[in-house]
């Protein structure tokens, strides 16, 4: 089945949902409202004629100033089955800057949201273990987010255990040859 078709199934499924199918170089996109999201994946995965068994990837855009509602989450399905895909993009915005976790779904969704939540703070409603997991516990903000500061020296916005390997790197310098 070809993307258009499958995004024509899902706007005829869930009309007050779909805000919007795009066609790029090929590649569909249907923009979906977050509230629903579990719901929609859901039936994607287990409609037989879909069968979307595989997330090939999720992971979060930032449109800072660009557009409203601010973030997205968007999601990469293949049907191994059918050899098929579909990318949906669900719109998050930043006062309520959460959806739903697809993780009971897609087991592989799992470290995605991590990632994303990581990253962007994009918090996964429902997700088992939501917490850091490229960046220590204890950074501050979110880095891919287009207002995380890109300067080197933060002062005191600085990472702490980048200061500490600064110091010991500062300490350790007598041995070097």
């Amino acid at each position: 089945m070809e993307p258009k078709e499958i995004a024509e199934i899902i706007r005829d499924r869930y009309p007050a949902e779909v805000k919007e199918i795009k066609e790029f170089r090929g590649q569909v996109s249907v923009i979906v409202k977050k509230d629903r999201i579990k719901e929609i994946m859901k039936y994607l995965h287990d409609a037989p004629e879909l069968y979307f068994d595989y997330i090939e990837d999720l992971c979060g855009v930032d449109y800072l100033g660009r557009k409203e509602p601010r973030f997205e989450v968007v999601y990469h399905l293949y049907s191994i089955r059918h050899r098929h895909i579909i990318r949906i993009k669900a719109e998050v915005p930043e006062d309520d800057c959460a959806i739903d976790s697809v993780t009971d779904i897609w087991a592989g969704a799992n470290w995605h949201e991590r990632e994303c939540y990581d990253l962007f703070g994009i918090a996964f409603n429902g997700h088992p273990d939501l917490r850091r997991i490229l960046l220590p516990e204890d950074w501050e903000g979110h880095p891919l987010r287009k207002d995380y500061p890109l300067k080197a020296d933060l002062g005191e916005m600085e990472w702490k255990g980048y200061k500490e390997v600064l110091e010991t790197a500062k300490r350790n310098k007598q041995y070097e040859a």
